[in-house]
């Protein structure tokens, strides 16, 4: 049970980043919305990590950026890099410590 919350709580924020990422740098330049209110790439970036995090084989789940096995191929991990990062400081600026906290902790 205690391992499902923690996946709900880690797929509320992926989504939640990248829907942040994705409007800010690609649907406000006039990148077509694809599906779930993102472009086409955030779209699958967010599939692909999601699929990452339900099919993860350890237990219990540590967090993607304190794991010692990376499962994600390269390009998609430095993509979701720049994505927390960028978003991470977009809800900073934009006083929305709530989910800079749900990130770290």
């Amino acid at each position: 049970m205690k391992k499902e919350k923690r996946i709900k709580r880690d797929e509320k924020i992926l989504r939640k980043f990248i829907e942040v990422y994705c409007r800010e740098n690609h649907l406000k330049k006039g990148v077509e919305e694809y599906k779930d209110g993102l472009c086409k790439e955030c779209y699958d970036l967010l599939q692909y990590s999601l699929n990452k995090l339900y099919n993860c084989p350890l237990d219990p789940k540590p967090q993607c950026k304190h794991c010692k096995v990376h499962c994600y191929a390269p390009s998609k991990r430095k993509k979701i890099k720049e994505v927390m990062k960028y978003s991470g400081i977009w809800f900073i600026k934009h006083g929305r410590l709530d989910w800079v906290f749900h990130y770290f902790f």
